[in-house]
C-alpha cells in the first residue's frame, strides 16, 4: 500500500482524453477521527474528498474550493474544503437516525450539490447542481455536462484496506478544443471500470494503469501529495471572540468559567479563560497556551 496519498494525473498518447487517479485514504482516516458518523455517512464523505481533490485538478487554478451536499433529511451537510495545493479537510453534520444501508437521497432527502471556487485572485464562482443521480459520482457527471460541457467520467470507491477506511478514485475528460471521438471515450470508460477498490486502494498508479492500459500508450506525470490539513487556530478563534460584544462574552466566562472553542473539522479545542479575554482586549492574544 501506497504510504501517502497522492494525485496522478495522465494522458493517453492517441486519444484526446486525460485521466486523473488519486488516493487519499490517510487524509479520509484524518477526516473520520474524532467523529461517529453512521457508515453511510462515513462512505460519503469519502466519495466526497474523492470527488474534490479530482475536481480541483481539473480546474487549474490558485485558490480554495468547497464541495458540500445538503439537503433537508437527517443529513444536514457533508462537505469537503480543500485548494490547489491538494490540502484537503472535511465535515458533517447529522441531526436524525440514518440506517446502515441509507442511499444518497434517503440520507440527503431534497438536497442541492453546491460547488465554491475562491480563487486567490479575481472572482469567486458558485455552482449549484440538483442532486439528479443515484450516486455522487453521477451528479458530478452532470456537474460536468453543465458547466465545462466536456465528458467526463468519474470512479469513486470507499472501502477498507488492511482494516482501515479507504478511498480513492479516478476521472476521464475529453481534452477541451479536441474532437474526440466518442466511440474512443467509451472505449477508455469501458476498460476504467474494471478496476477493483482493493487494486485502487493498494496498487502504486503505475501498476493500476498498466492492469487497465497496457494495450494504450499513457503518460504518467509526476504525482502531487494529497494531505490533510485544517485551518483552525488559536488566533482565528481570538479574532472570531473580539468581534463579539463585551457583554455576551462576559456572560459565556460567567456560565462556564472559560470559552471553549471546538473546531469540527479536527477536532482541536482552544480554551480562553478569563484572563486570555482581558489579555486579547489589550491587545496581547498570545498570553495563553493552546489546548487540544
Amino acid at each position: 500500500m501506497s504510504n501517502h496519498d497522492q494525485l496522478h494525473r495522465y494522458l493517453f498518447e492517441n486519444y484526446a482524453v486525460r485521466g486523473e487517479l488519486v488516493t487519499v485514504s490517510e487524509t479520509y482516516q484524518h477526516i473520520l477521527t474524532n467523529h461517529d458518523y453512521p457508515a453511510p455517512v462515513q462512505s460519503l464523505l469519502g466519495e466526497l474528498l474523492v470527488a474534490t481533490s479530482l475536481l480541483t485538478a481539473t480546474l487549474k487554478f490558485d485558490g480554495d474550493i468547497t464541495v458540500q451536499v445538503q439537503g433537508d433529511g437527517p443529513l444536514k451537510l457533508a462537505v469537503i474544503n480543500g485548494n490547489n495545493r491538494q490540502e484537503m479537510r472535511g465535515v458533517a453534520r447529522v441531526e436524525g437516525e440514518i440506517a446502515a444501508d441509507s442511499t444518497l437521497h434517503q440520507m440527503l432527502g431534497n438536497g442541492i450539490m453546491v460547488i465554491t471556487i475562491s480563487p486567490s485572485e479575481g472572482e469567486r464562482y458558485q455552482g449549484v447542481v440538483g442532486l439528479e443521480g443515484e450516486t455522487l459520482a453521477q451528479c458530478l457527471e452532470g456537474y460536468f455536462r453543465q458547466s465545462e460541457q466536456l465528458p467526463t467520467r468519474l470512479f469513486i470507491r470507499t472501502g477498507e484496506a488492511e482494516g482501515k477506511p479507504a478511498a480513492a478514485g479516478m476521472l476521464l475528460q475529453v481534452l477541451p478544443a479536441q474532437d474526440g471521438n466518442a466511440d474512443d471515450f467509451d472505449h477508455l470508460v469501458q476498460l476504467t471500470a474494471t478496476i477493483k477498490d482493493q487494486e485502487l486502494f493498494t496498487l502504486p498508479a503505475n501498476e493500476v494503469l498498466y492492469r487497465l492500459y497496457h494495450q494504450e500508450e499513457v503518460t504518467l506525470y509526476e504525482p502531487q501529495d494529497v494531505i490533510f490539513r485544517c485551518t483552525c487556530s488559536r488566533q482565528r478563534c481570538a479574532n472570531a471572540l473580539i468581534t463579539l460584544p463585551t457583554e455576551e462574552v462576559a456572560d459565556m466566562l460567567e456560565q462556564d468559567g472559560n470559552i471553549d472553542m471546538h473546531c469540527d473539522y479536527c477536532g482541536n479545542h482552544y480554551v480562553f479563560d478569563a484572563l486570555d479575554i482581558a489579555a486579547l482586549h489589550n491587545g496581547n492574544a498570545d498570553s495563553s497556551t493552546q489546548l487540544h
